[in-house]
């Protein structure tokens, strides 16, 4: 793994020996499946008889009851099924799904999705409004905003404006009730045997520049009173607890801690900045980072 040095060596320095330990303990295991059902596609109901009709195990998720954790490696054998093809479920990591029950959208609202291929988060915001937000959703790359478009309309997300762009360069005259900005990130909390590509310092500075970029951007987009969600999949304090605590030190916006009760079972790592929520890698989880704001 010495392609993986520079990651350690961050590592090493930011945690404790037993979350250090955790933490190669979650990057040497084989992820288990897991799926969101779409209530704009389906029911809850509809997908578990349907699970159980195909022998496939599956748990429920405290924290989320369109959740689904299955077993390792079933990602074949739901993408085969009827109900994916028709947008019924879609196959999501259930540490990606939380940044959006966090951003608690409301029908009605116009939000922001500054970084939103392939549409996993923009598809849940508008399955939880129920299609009752107006969703602007970016995306620069032109392979990812057509993988984008796809989802959306096999989700059946309606109310969702693609914008071909980086989110940064946006019209000044925008404002969003709620943004959410799931920034661009190593992927220090998705690492593991199989993944491939290595981790530098450079690649890490230029990452860091960018998430300050888009997250002074989103600052400046969302209405006072209105909230921010950013989040990365990365469990690297540079990307997560320094980005959001140069946004507070602007004076333009405050934490809005996350409640320690909330998403019952999901293994936690130690932050540094109180409010935010940091996830250990685990066979369930992959190591994310989230953080709420409220403009002042």
């Amino acid at each position: 793994m010495e392609r993986w040095g520079y990651l350690y060596e961050q590592l090493e320095k930011q945690y404790a020996t037993v979350d250090l330990e955790r933490i190669k303990a979650g990057y040497a295991c084989r992820r288990r499946t897991s799926l969101r059902v779409n209530p704009l596609r389906t029911t809850v109901e509809t997908v578990r008889e349907i699970l159980l009709q195909e022998g496939i195990h599956f748990e429920t998720v405290a924290w989320y009851p369109d959740a689904l954790l299955l077993d390792q490696g079933m990602e074949d054998r739901i993408q085969v099924l009827p109900v994916y093809e028709s947008g019924g479920v879609y196959l999501q990591s259930l540490s990606s799904m939380i940044p959006p029950l966090l951003l608690n959208p409301v029908a009605g609202e116009n939000i922001l999705d500054m970084a939103a291929a392939p549409g996993g988060k923009t598809t849940e915001i508008a399955a939880l409004t129920k299609n009752g937000a107006l969703i602007t959703a970016c995306e620069r790359n032109p392979g990812r905003a057509e993988r984008l478009r796809f989802n959306l309309n096999r989700q059946g997300a309606t109310r969702v404006t693609v914008l071909r762009q980086d989110a940064r360069q946006l019209e000044e005259f925008y404002r969003f009730d709620r943004i959410l900005l799931d920034a661009p990130c190593s992927g220090s909390g998705t690492v593991s045997a199989q993944t491939k590509g290595s981790f530098t310092k450079e690649n890490l500075d230029r990452t860091t520049r960018l998430q300050r970029e888009m997250l002074a951007k989103a600052v400046q987009m969302v209405s006072p009173g209105h909230e921010i969600v950013y989040s990365t999949c990365s469990i690297l304090k540079a990307e997560n607890e320094n980005i959001v605590n140069g946004a507070v030190r602007s004076g333009k916006v405050q934490i809005v801690p996350i409640e320690t009760d909330a998403f019952y079972g999901v293994p936690r790592l130690p932050v540094t900045l109180p409010g935010t929520l940091c996830i250990c890698p685990d066979e369930s989880y992959e190591g994310f980072f989230a953080a709420r704001l409220i403009r002042i």
